[in-house]
C-alpha cells in the first residue's frame, strides 16, 4: 500500500509544477533510464512509472495545444489572404 501512496504523492507534485514541453521530455528520459535499471526497488519503480504517465499526459496536452495554434495563410480564389488551420482534420498538412 505504501508504494501506491508514494506514487500518488509524486504524481501530485508532477501535476503541480508548470512544465515546459522540453522539461517534461527531459524528465521522461531520466525516468526511462532509471526504470531500465534492474536494481531499482519496486516502490520507487512504481512511483517513477506513475510520474512518467503524468508527464506523457502533459506532453500530449502541450502538443495538442501547439497543433491548435499553428495557422497558415492561403490565397483564396479572389487572391485575398485567408487564415486557416495548418493541419487538416486527418492530421496531415492541408
Amino acid at each position: 500500500m505504501s508504494e501506491v501512496k508514494a506514487a500518488k504523492r509524486q504524481t501530485k507534485r508532477t501535476e503541480e509544477k508548470e512544465w515546459s514541453f522540453e522539461e517534461a521530455m527531459a524528465k521522461l528520459d531520466t525516468i526511462s533510464e532509471a526504470l531500465s535499471k534492474e536494481e531499482l526497488p519496486l516502490e520507487k519503480a512504481i512511483a517513477l512509472y506513475a510520474e512518467g504517465v503524468e508527464l506523457v499526459g502533459i506532453c500530449n496536452r502541450k502538443l495538442e495545444s501547439a497543433e491548435r495554434s499553428i495557422r497558415q495563410l492561403q490565397c483564396n480564389t479572389d487572391g485575398e489572404l485567408i487564415e486557416s488551420d495548418f493541419l487538416s482534420e486527418s492530421g496531415t498538412e492541408s
